[in-house]
């Protein structure tokens, strides 16, 4: 196995990346700005120079990946076009380019309530509206897939147990990044978690079960 790593730089997508450091999995990092990369994350992890949405160089930073994991998402800004460009164009151009590749498991980590127009959320340049869009293009392009929609994402880590629900079950809650981590480099190895979407947060009073377990439950 091998992963690329979309958005490896971003919160989440560091912690992916140190997720599959651990575990002795050769990782491939799509950044746009190499020194910055070199400063956040693992010493060993290959960099590669590049954007999700420039669609005809992507096919080429996969390289010899096996597995795909995207954390892009878009930033809040003025700009009205950026969470349909980032989170709907950049994730279309990689289901694209790992479809030309042969990429055997496709991870997404998109967002709690993506199903839900009148979010709060939506405010922003309809972010939930594009990051479902995305889900849908994922879902029907014969890549097996995970589709992991965390709750409100928190940088400290804590001791809570991860709660995990089946597509449009949770509505609120928070989670950890380092547990969405761990949840979305899990998804690789649990055949259980295949062409699933999978929902979750953390909570100090949910009782403790292993990833494969709540994969299996969903």
């Amino acid at each position: 196995m091998k992963a690329f790593v979309a958005g490896a730089t971003g919160e989440t997508g560091r912690r992916i990346v140190q997720e599959l450091v651990a575990r002795n999995i050769p990782v491939r990092a799509l950044v746009r700005d190499i020194q910055t990369a070199k400063a956040i994350l693992p010493p060993d992890v290959e960099l590669v120079l590049g954007d999700v949405l420039q669609a005809d160089s992507l096919a080429n930073a996969l390289g010899d990946s096996t597995v795909l994991l995207c954390a892009t998402g878009a930033k809040p800004s003025f700009d009205p076009t950026g969470p349909y460009k980032v989170d709907f164009e950049g994730t279309k151009n990689l289901v694209d380019a790992a479809k030309t590749k042969g990429i055997e498991h496709f991870v997404l980590v998109s967002s709690l309530c993506t199903s839900l127009l009148f979010h709060p959320l939506n405010l922003f340049w309809l972010i939930l509206v594009w990051k479902k869009q995305a889900e849908e293009y994922i879902q029907k392009s014969g890549l097996p897939y995970t589709i992991v929609r965390p709750g409100g994402l928190k940088n400290e880590d804590n001791t809570d147990a991860i709660v995990m629900q089946s597509a449009d079950t949770l509505f609120d809650g928070s989670i950890p990044r380092q547990k969405v981590a761990q949840v979305s480099v899990a998804a690789l190895f649990e055949p259980a978690a295949r062409n699933k979407i999978v929902e979750i947060i953390a909570k100090p009073d949910a009782s403790v079960k292993t990833l494969g377990e709540l994969f299996q439950q969903c």
